[in-house]
């Protein structure tokens, strides 16, 4: 669906309670008596046809007894009244509704499905929007709604909590009630029957009275729209989340390699990591995480800087950084020397920046000034242990005025208590971070280095083909049609080979052979030492049963081996089906690292890769990273630092570091492999070889499954970027330039562009002054989902950009709004039209029904297009001075 009527849920103008009661304890009595506490200002209709009224307000029989209708419906009524209730309440023109009532899908039993099913079916027509069935309700505070049966209420604040337990959300409130943490909206989204993760993201990102958003998540629905509003959300906002039921009993079912060490959970943090989402694993990290975020300390990194006056807790700081996996900061020469200057003789002379026990406030500030501007590190923790021979608080001013000019992300631990509260006090007033062990104000710093990661992450928007080469795809298509058609499920290596060469992905040489005599022949052809492997559709992993043999010289050892091989084979896999034999070229590079490059599908959020330390203990050491696909280089290279592996392949000692760019460059391939194939399920290339020289795929398995036509895409949870519409666009009169779909990259242009705006544009655009865009603006403009939105980008010979043209569409497509813009000093020539042209048939080929947009009655120019192009023309209700353009698709 969409955010349509979502507004309702939390700023509803009058609420019906269906199901009110009087029986001390039970739901509708709980809800009542919320409902009517909580501070909401307009009309609360109880209904119960037993009651004349309920804690003293007039109780109406039925619905259609309603003196007006209302915007928000809560029903608890048993489940079969449900679906008639629906009816009649969408009859009535209500908005929302909120079913508490359980007994529908969560059920094992097929009548409850079916009462679903009817429930939607009555809200549809009307786009009547519902949260659960199953669920806790909703509280909102700025419009004092208690539309639940929790105990009490929160206190007001800016931090929305999203959950689909109802339990978690009471939890959270008496959590937080304890500690004196406000919220703006509370929400149990039980069953997600209609309203889920995505619907509640894109109303919370644009929502003015919310911060952040926090999620406690069991189970994502719908994948490309939970990621599309998660990545929307949080580009203004930081959004948080706990993913409850991290087991990896679904990665030990699985079949492969990449299967087998992914894990559900290990895709959801790679999906979160996409989504620009902060992970927590606890309320009390969750809460802390908020904290920290909301004072904005900067980082670029996680190499971390800790000063102290005790080394004990400099320690502890050292280890919980480890554990988070976090970077201790190295000091240069030149900031050791400048550490010299100011600190005693005795200090540690490396990090931790032990100061001493006896360090006063002067000694803090001497030190942070003189790091201040040091560049081998990304933030600065300040440790202060209680001594009796200097004084905690004079350390915490001091600390307090050496940051204050500092753009440097500092944090701060005061341990103890008495004098310690006051520190704390100074450090939450100045907006710095503080915390109450070191074990917390690393972990804060942490937070910061991976939400700063995340919004890396979130500028990057691959495009659906790599731009540094073009693959074969029409060979590739034909070597998997042909696969298909012979019944391979397990694609065979000839073949594999076969299509990494299309895709530029190196490979081993390599030759099919049937008996040991043509393996003989095979390696006498080859003239080196080769690798024999077994060749079965039933065996998986070769090396177990004895279906591997390395560096065989000279057909008659060649003969010998596979001859024994048989035998090994037979008597380890009886029942298996042989085909014969692979002879490979041994690949000698003794000081290559093994690596592995995996593909495997996620039932939630479809294709993801894998990337590690390969060879056949690859489980055992589980080193991985995964990412959603697609991957351009930028992301390939993130997923691959993330691994314990990277530090090696960066080379050390005597070991030169490994071609990177290599490495990375086949994730991006395989990458694109899968998202032209839909047909790939399953893929591992174990192990691909990486040394200076570069890489090379030693072994490599791929599945395929029959998919339907048009399948390409969909099963990706992110929408690639199209670069299929870019293309050549002539402007008569002025000529062609190119035209493309808007990049994040393109935010500077953008700035130039609107540098090159006339103030009358400006205000005929954004219909308010601006003298410069606003981050959150540029943001909205450059970074865009491309499952919803489309701006199409005009660029002149100097690549500056020309003239804009947005669409954003509802996620249910039914219309789509425009906005044109071009720069003043082109207007007039055919710029705009051009650019509305291109919106029009987008729109076509995108499948919406309409397209709209508005604009100011004085903006002459653009309605006479408008009227050009066959718009309908009408003035903007409630709206002196603005007509809406609109134009059926």
């Amino acid at each position: 669906m969409s955010i349509r009527n979502l507004d309702a849920f939390f700023h509803p103008k009058s609420i019906a309670l269906i199901g009110a009661r009087k029986v001390p304890h039970s739901v509708g009595a709980v809800m009542a008596a919320n409902l009517l506490s909580g501070g909401f200002n307009g009309p609360i209709m109880p209904v119960n046809p037993r009651h004349r009224s309920v804690n003293g307000v007039l109780t109406y029989p039925d619905v259609k007894s309603l003196p007006v209708s209302p915007d928000l419906a809560v029903v608890c009524t048993p489940p079969d009244t449900v679906p008639g209730l629906i009816a009649e309440l969408a009859a009535r023109g209500t908005k929302a509704a909120i079913v508490v009532t359980a007994g529908f899908s969560e059920s094992t039993e097929e009548a409850g499905h079916k009462l679903e099913r009817d429930m939607l079916a009555a809200a549809r027509p009307s786009l009547m929007r519902i949260v659960g069935p199953n669920c806790l309700g909703i509280l909102s505070t700025p419009s004092g709604v208690n539309a639940s049966f929790a105990q009490g209420g929160p206190r007001k604040g800016k931090v929305a909590f999203v959950a689909q337990s109802g339990a978690m959300v009471t939890t959270v409130l008496d959590w937080a009630a304890a500690r004196g943490l406000g919220f703006s909206h509370l929400v149990s989204l039980g069953d997600m029957a209609d309203v889920d993760f995505g619907d509640m993201l894109d109303y919370l990102a644009n929502d003015p009275d919310t911060d952040a958003i926090l999620l406690y998540i069991e189970a994502i629905t719908h994948s490309r729209k939970f990621m599309s509003a998660a990545r929307s959300a949080a580009r203004v906002k930081p959004v948080i989340a706990i993913k409850a039921g991290r087991s990896e009993t679904a990665a030990r079912a699985a079949a492969s390699h990449t299967g087998a060490l992914a894990g559900v959970d290990a895709v959801y943090d790679a999906a979160f990591q996409r989504a620009g989402i902060l992970r927590a694993y606890d309320l009390d990290e969750i809460f802390d995480a908020v904290e920290t975020l909301s004072m904005r300390p900067r980082v670029t990194g996680d190499r971390l800087a800790i000063v102290t006056n005790g080394g004990g807790v400099g320690v502890l700081a050292v280890d919980a950084l480890s554990d988070y996996k976090g970077t201790l900061a190295e000091l240069t020469p030149k900031t050791i020397a400048s550490l010299n200057a100011v600190l005693p003789p005795t200090w540690s002379h490396g990090n931790p920046i032990d100061i001493i026990g006896d360090a006063g406030g002067d000694r803090y500030a001497a030190a942070l000034n003189a790091i201040a501007d040091a560049p081998d590190m990304d933030g600065v923790l300040v440790l202060h242990c209680p001594v009796a021979v200097a004084s905690g608080l004079e350390a915490a001013k001091a600390t307090v005025d050496a940051v204050k000019a500092s753009e440097r992300a500092v944090l701060t631990s005061w341990l103890g208590s008495g004098e310690v509260e006051e520190c704390r006090r100074m450090f939450q007033a100045a907006h710095i971070p503080t915390y109450e062990t070191p074990e917390k104000a690393v972990r804060g710093f942490m937070h910061l280095a991976r939400y700063a990661r995340g919004q890396n992450v979130l500028m990057e928007v691959p495009a659906s083909a790599a731009e540094d080469f073009v693959p074969n795809e029409a060979r590739a298509r034909a070597i998997v049609n042909e696969a298909l058609a012979e019944g391979q499920i397990w694609l065979d290596a000839i073949r594999v080979a076969q299509l990494f060469e299309c895709y530029a992905i190196p490979s081993v040489r390599l030759a099919k052979a049937v008996t040991p005599a043509e393996v003989a022949k095979t390696a006498q052809e080859f003239g080196v030492p080769v690798v024999i492997k077994i060749l079965s559709p039933d065996i998986t992993h070769k090396s177990d049963v004895g279906g591997v043999d390395l560096d065989i010289d000279g057909p008659d050892a060649a003969r010998a081996s596979a001859e024994a091989m048989l035998a090994r084979v037979a008597k380890a896999a009886p029942k298996a089906k042989i085909d014969g034999f692979l002879v490979q070229e041994m690949v000698r590079r003794p000081r290559a690292y093994e690596l592995i490059v995996g593909m495997a599908v996620d039932r939630v959020f479809g294709p993801f890769l894998l990337f590690g330390q390969g060879g056949v203990a690859v489980e055992v050491i589980a080193d991985k990273a995964l990412a959603l696909a697609p991957l351009n280089m930028a992301l390939a290279k993130d997923m691959v630092s993330r691994t314990r592996i990277y530090r090696q392949l960066k080379g050390y000692r005597d070991r030169a570091p490994a071609a990177l760019d290599d490495v990375n460059a086949v994730l991006v391939r395989v990458s694109q492999l899968i998202c032209d194939f839909p047909e790939i399920i399953d893929l591992d290339i174990n192990p691909l070889l990486a040394d200076a020289n570069g890489v090379i795929a030693v072994d490599a398995r791929i599945k395929l499954v029959k998919v339907e036509a048009g399948a390409r895409d969909k099963r990706l949870a992110i929408k690639p970027y199209p670069k299929e519409l870019e293309h050549r666009e002539t402007v008569p009169g002025l000529g062609e330039f190119f035209l493309r779909p808007v990049r994040p990259q393109d935010a500077a242009g953008f700035t130039r562009f609107f540098a090159r705006l006339s103030p009358d544009d400006v205000r005929l655009r954004f219909f308010s002054p601006l003298r410069s865009l606003p981050a959150n603006l540029l943001a909205r403009l450059t970074q865009i989902d491309y499952d919803r939105d489309m701006a199409f980008v005009l660029f002149d010979a100097e690549d500056e950009v020309m003239g804009v043209a947005h669409f954003a569409a509802d996620p249910d497509k039914q219309r789509a709004e425009y906005a044109v813009l071009v720069r003043s000093d082109l207007k007039g020539n055919g710029i705009g039209r051009a650019l509305m042209q291109r919106i029009i048939a987008y729109g076509k080929r995108f499948g919406v029904g309409e397209i709209f947009g508005d604009v100011l009655e004085e903006n002459v120019m653009m309605i006479s297009l408008c009227r050009e192009l066959g718009c309908a023309l009408a003035p903007l209700p409630g709206a002196a001075g603005i007509v809406r353009s609109s134009l059926k698709l």
